[in-house]
């Protein structure tokens, strides 16, 4: 766990940051910078302070006063025009992969400000020299460190992938993802390394509101375009088992940002299961899903699918339905799901969309512990909901809102309950987690 930061004994305090209509970033003399985490502003030094990660960006939001704290009056002010009177913008954190934010930046929107593209938006301050976020590292892995992608390397193995296999249609898919999209799974395939991505569906049983590969109301632009359709089994298979004979404890993944869902996809998902593991028993073989189909999720296991990461908002019924509006689905069947692969002995991990003041409030951690219990989960992958807060705040019922106990406190919590669980960012190969 954090613990609060200082540099040479002293207490850090991270004053605010504003931006001026062209992007220009800049820090204010006296006002201290402050987060939400459902309640009123909480100063940023009273939070465990984090470094701003290495490969992290800095976002204005347009629109949107910030919010600080006055270190004389010692409370909250918003902080409307710059010493020239010109209005001023609040800033916010998009933090790199594998650290999960505790902190979402303070402001007031001003009418007619645009909504916020998909992205999350932590707190963010400036002190000693360097950035501060209210955040944890959930995971040591490294394997999407920004720094870790030489692009003129990833661009010379994707065209050495293409030149073995041209027609392998999920090669072209990927080849798009790795240089189109940037996505850190594509490009380690490419790279040989790590886990290997398997998209497949172009359908999806439900609308989520952050989905990032549609968004047919046009509100504000997905990250990515969805897979036009599914490949033949034989070249989901070639891409597999590619990637398991070069990588040690290797795993391929079913789900990703670029698709819907792949349980829709029954024929597809079955026969390229069935002919991995009828060519191989090594590299660990992922499904991430929303675990709408507990039938189908049955057949993958007994085919032999490892292990199962089921994405979440919430264990509450009325939380989950806001977020991902199912289609003849409901988190019954969800918890169905899961149990035909922990009752298989599989494993099971959340993909647990993480929103302060939300996520991290009492309701929710009983919520929560019911389904771990209920649904053998052994991990739980902390990401950040990436959605407009208020957007997300909107579509929630009211009591859902509320003081959150802070992300140190929530793994505590639940730690206390289940001694076992782990808690992460990635996927992990079996050989990690036969060991848990």
């Amino acid at each position: 766990m954090a613990t609060r930061a200082s540099v040479r004994g002293r207490r850090i305090r991270p004053r605010l940051l504003y931006s001026d209509d062209q992007g220009v970033i800049r820090d204010h003399p006296l006002l201290l910078a402050v987060g939400s985490r459902g309640a009123g502003p909480v100063p940023l030094a009273e939070s465990a302070l984090l470094a701003l990660p290495r490969g992290s960006d800095l976002f204005y939001l347009p629109g949107r006063t910030p919010l600080a704290w006055h270190p004389r009056s010692r409370e909250g002010v918003a902080f409307e025009r710059d010493e020239e009177g010109r209005p001023v913008h609040a800033v916010a954190a998009f933090i790199a992969p594998a650290h999960t934010v505790d902190l979402l930046a303070a402001y007031r929107t001003r009418p007619g400000a645009p909504p916020l593209p998909l992205f999350s938006y932590g707190a963010v301050g400036f002190a000693s020299g360097r950035h501060w976020t209210a955040g944890l590292r959930v995971d040591p892995d490294p394997r999407q460190d920004p720094w870790r992608f030489d692009l003129p390397a990833i661009e010379a193995a994707v065209a050495a992938a293409l030149a073995r296999d041209a027609r392998n249609a999920l090669l072209q898919q990927l080849r798009r993802c790795a240089l189109e999209y940037q996505c850190r799974a594509a490009q380690n395939f490419f790279l040989g390394r790590h886990e290997a991505p398997l998209p497949i569906s172009s359908a999806c049983n439900a609308r989520c509101l952050g989905c990032i590969s549609l968004q047919p109301d046009g509100r504000f632009k997905a990250a990515h375009e969805r897979i036009g359709r599914p490949p033949r089994p034989e070249e989901v298979a070639a891409v597999a088992l590619a990637h398991i004979s070069r990588v040690p404890r290797a795993v391929v993944s079913f789900g990703q940002g670029c698709e819907g869902e792949p349980l829709l996809m029954r024929a597809v998902i079955t026969e390229s299961v069935r002919l991995i593991r009828a060519a191989t028993a090594e590299g660990t073989i992922n499904l991430n899903s929303n675990a709408s189909l507990p039938e189908v999720v049955g057949e993958l296991a007994r085919l032999g699918l490892d292990s199962l990461r089921v994405s979440l908002n919430s264990a509450r019924p009325e939380l989950y339905d806001a977020y991902y509006r199912p289609s003849g689905y409901g988190l019954p069947d969800v918890e169905q799901a899961m149990r035909e692969m922990s009752g298989r002995e599989r494993f099971v991990s959340l993909n647990l969309l993480y929103f302060p003041g939300v996520t991290d409030r009492d309701a929710e951690v009983e919520a929560l512990s019911g389904l771990i219990e209920r649904g053998g989960v052994g991990m739980i992958q902390l990401r950040n909901l990436n959605l407009d807060p208020e957007l997300y705040r909107a579509g929630l019922p009211a009591e859902a809102l509320g003081p959150g106990m802070g992300l140190e406190a929530f793994m505590r919590a639940l730690q206390a309950r289940f001694p076992r669980l782990r808690f992460g960012y990635f996927n992990p190969p079996r050989e990690l987690y036969r060991d848990w």
